[in-house]
């Protein structure tokens, strides 16, 4: 086989083969350098990571005049140099107002009218607020509840209800744990799920592909060894999910299904029939454990999540991480229903499994064999042995309120009319349309897609604009990442090797988030110029 197009190489053949065993972000890491130093001098322009280029201000702003305000109230009981001491809530929400700006400051406002919605709408104590939210914002305290502030939990589902559980009306039967971001969320679940023997070495566990990378990565550690059964989607499909792939789901000896919906790569809403679908094989399968991270429920229009169809066998992730521009602030969340398949799995699981676990939890609780699955995830996240201290931070837990509330105040309608989603949509749609147009390369135009990532499958667009022969050409005589490394090596691009998400080689992911937006027309011309450098050569040789 070939290594290349033409010009200087960095790998050969071996090379090559060796770096396709790596992560999807392994091979775009490795393709960073050549980017940056890449032969035509062009802009370096990294289009493989998920990371907005975008933040929401609001909250930002607001959570800063909570610590102003926080280390001026300390002052009060201690003051000794850059010393202060605590904070006395006796009144505290009726100072906050007084310090606060409202006619000067947007932020100030929005404080304000967060505290009485969080009175008037959610039935929340005013004073109980503001002191958990300027607590929480200067880090005085460990959590407590160690698993979810009490006034943020109610504040997050009820965001969570109008982005996710709709007309379910979930809020007030959901449970919250608050995670370091929704990376922390898997991690924690796959690990609760194996010490607490619902998932064990061998069990089949479906997951929908193609999917975020490390939902296929984690199954298949040591510590797990669990086996896969895949349910595809296909790009001739618009990469929605048929129905006869979910009715997989209807055999009893698969234990779990892992679902990331909206989907990553392929950035498409579990549509109606899929919904349904799901339902059906829940019900032949009632034992099912899914797992539904929803990061990107937000970029669709109506969007509906798989825990308001099914909320007893969903446990749903959550992160506000791509819609509010925060990853390095790492704020997701677990959300499980109050009756859930979980606990009643754990309850049925036999004697030496049960005396095992009740002795595993009964350090930290009085009756551990009553100790709901969510709780166990708390106490797993640290060893058990630290549970005391355990659970997100408190500034932490505070940013997921404050964004939360930045929502709750200004949609109407579940959310369609909140200006910042409606802006978010906006700009990943104007990205999408910039990258297809240059790169000719189709469009999907449905509700169901998010437009946070493309997936451009190279051997198709070969043959759309030179024909099945060259196509033939590029399959045969290269690695599936040649045209990859190529790109950045000598055009300055960097975008991810769909193979590692589980599509087929040559499929290529575009993420929409995180350059300028006319870059992403820049990207489509070198895309294209890259493809006639290969093209001429195949005319050379043939």
């Amino acid at each position: 086989r070939s290594n290349s197009s033409k010009g200087a190489q960095k790998m050969d053949n071996s090379e090559e083969k060796k770096l396709e065993a790596l992560g999807a972000f392994e091979i775009s890491r490795k393709m960073l350098a050549l980017a940056q130093k890449n032969e035509k001098s062009n802009i370096f322009l990294n289009a493989g990571r998920g990371n907005p280029n975008w933040i929401q201000t609001l909250a930002r702003l607001a959570f800063v005049r909570l610590v102003q305000f926080g280390v001026t109230e300390s002052k009060l009981t201690i003051n000794n140099g850059i010393m202060a001491g605590y904070i006395n809530t006796d009144g505290i929400r009726e100072r906050l107002f007084a310090f606060l700006d409202p006619d000067k400051n947007d932020e100030d406002k929005f404080l304000i009218d967060a505290v009485n919605y969080c009175h008037t709408e959610l039935g929340l104590n005013r004073d109980k607020v503001v002191a958990e939210w300027v607590n929480g914002a200067v880090a005085n305290n460990y959590p407590v509840p160690d698993r979810c502030l009490v006034n943020t939990e109610k504040i997050i589902n009820y965001f969570l209800q109008e982005l996710s559980y709709k007309d379910a009306n979930l809020a007030d039967q959901t449970d919250l744990f608050p995670t370091e971001g929704g990376t922390a969320a898997i991690v924690y679940a796959f690990h609760s799920l194996a010490e607490n023997h619902l998932l064990k070495k061998g069990d089949k566990i479906a997951i929908n592909e193609p999917i975020f990378t490390p939902y296929l990565r984690i199954p298949e550690l040591k510590d797990y060894e669990l086996v896969e059964v895949d349910l595809h989607s296909y790009e001739k499909n618009d990469w929605e999910i048929e129905p006869n792939e979910i009715e997989k789901l209807k055999d009893p000896s698969i234990k779990a299904l892992i679902v990331v919906n909206p989907t990553n790569p392929t950035s498409k809403e579990f549509d109606t029939n899929a919904l349904n679908a799901i339902k059906q094989a829940v019900e032949k399968n009632p034992k099912l454990m899914i797992i539904s991270d929803e990061v990107y429920g937000a970029f669709v229009p109506n969007f509906k999540s798989i825990y308001s169809i099914v909320p007893y066998n969903t446990m749903l992730v959550y992160s506000y991480s791509k819609l509010f521009g925060c990853t390095g602030w790492r704020l997701g969340v677990i959300a499980l229903n109050e009756k859930n398949v979980f606990d009643d799995n754990i309850a049925h699981l036999d004697k030496v499994e049960l005396q095992q676990l009740h002795k595993r939890y009964s350090s930290v609780v009085l009756d551990p064999d009553k100790m709901k699955f969510i709780d166990r995830l708390c106490a797993d996240s640290r060893s058990i042995g630290l549970y005391h201290t355990a659970g997100l931070s408190t500034p932490q837990q505070i940013m997921e309120a404050l964004f939360s509330m930045t929502h709750l105040l200004t949609s109407t309608n579940g959310g369609s009319d909140d200006p910042y989603i409606d802006i978010a949509r906006k700009l990943v749609s104007e990205r999408y349309d910039q990258l297809h147009d240059a790169m000719q390369a189709p469009k999907d135009e449905t509700d169901t897609n998010t437009h946070y990532y493309s997936l451009i499958d190279i051997y198709r667009l070969a043959e759309k604009i030179y024909g099945k022969e060259f196509r033939d050409y590029l399959t045969n005589n290269f690695e599936q990442v040649d045209f990859l490394l190529k790109l950045a090596e000598k055009n300055g691009v960097v975008l991810v090797d769909g193979v590692g998400f589980g599509a087929k080689p040559g499929e290529l992911r575009v993420s929409q988030a995180n350059l300028p937006t006319e870059d992403y027309a820049l990207i489509g011309k070198q895309v294209l110029e890259l493809l006639k450098e290969y093209y001429e050569e195949f005319k050379q040789n043939n």
